[in-house]
């Protein structure tokens, strides 16, 4: 597995593992890197990750709902959500990561984590968002200048 798709793998079971819990990711994220040992840039990306999605998650999730509105939130898989926000965070919020790239890894992790359908409905999502990720941003951007505190707790 190449550097920075590992570094995704730990960000997306940290994610995966708070979304059915109620534990800090950041003691998480501590309990991973112990088991995988990944070199310091590598623990930063996956934080960058982390901390880049937790607090918007729900924003995250409006986007997502209204690229894939026969599937309700509600309704897609943990996992599935999880790798959604991960590749949309970094291709139209952070802009870290070339939309290309980010579905690609994202795939990825969908072969590796979800189920034989996942895949396939991974790169449908993000083929619609990817198509839309500079309005997203701008929306990002203008709820983030209006409700500040909302972006924060969580």
């Amino acid at each position: 597995m190449k550097p920075r798709t590992k570094a995704r793998s730990i960000a997306l079971q940290v994610l995966y593992e708070c979304d059915l819990t109620d534990h800090q990711p950041g003691v998480v994220l501590q309990e991973r890197i112990v088991d995988d040992e990944l070199e310091s840039t590598l623990v930063e990306f996956a934080q960058q990750i982390i901390m880049g999605v937790v607090p918007i998650s729900t924003i995250l999730d409006q986007f997502i709902s209204e690229n894939a509105p026969e599937w309700p939130m509600d309704q897609v898989a943990v996992i599935d959500r999880n790798i959604l926000r991960i590749a949309l965070w970094e291709f139209a919020i952070e802009e870290c990561t070339p939309v290309k790239v980010a579905i690609n890894e994202a795939i990825e992790l969908a072969k590796m984590f979800g189920a034989d359908s996942t895949p396939r409905f991974v790169n449908g999502v993000l083929g619609s968002l990817a198509n839309r990720h500079q309005e997203i941003q701008q929306k990002y951007l203008l709820v983030k200048s209006s409700n500040p505190p909302s972006l924060t707790s969580n």
